[in-house]
C-alpha cells in the first residue's frame, strides 16, 4: 500500500499469498493518481518515495529514479536509527485502520 503523507491510500494492490511484496512495487508506484498541488499541470509522481528496508535495491532505486522520484530508503547491513520509522508509522496506522485494529 503506497499512502500520503497523512495516512489517506493512494494505490492499494493486494498480491497472491505466495507472492513477495517487493515484486509488486512497481505496479503500486505506477497506480499512484496524479498528485495536486500547485497551479499547472499535476505531477504524476510524487517527489519522494519512502521505503524499508526490504526494497534496497540498485534496480528498485534506478526505476524510481527514471520516474523522476526520489528514493528514501533504508540501506541494508546498517544500524537501525536512519529516522525512517518516522514515516513508516503514517502506514501501519493506515493498515490497522483498514482492518479495524
Amino acid at each position: 500500500m503506497i499512502t500520503d503523507a497523512n495516512g489517506l491510500p493512494l494505490a492499494a494492490i493486494v498480491p497472491g499469498a505466495n507472492r513477495p511484496d517487493v515484486t509488486q512495487w512497481l505496479p503500486w508506484v505506477d497506480a499512484v493518481p496524479a498528485v495536486r498541488g500547485k497551479r499547472g499541470r499535476p505531477r504524476r509522481r510524487p517527489q519522494r518515495l519512502y521505503a524499508d528496508r526490504a526494497y534496497d535495491s540498485k534496480a528498485c532505486r534506478k526505476a524510481l529514479r527514471v520516474r523522476h522520484i526520489s528514493p528514501v530508503i533504508a540501506r541494508r547491513g546498517t544500524e537501525h536509527g536512519s529516522g525512517l520509522g518516522v514515516y513508516r508509522w503514517v502506514v501501519e496506522r493506515t493498515l490497522a485502520w483498514l482492518r479495524q485494529s
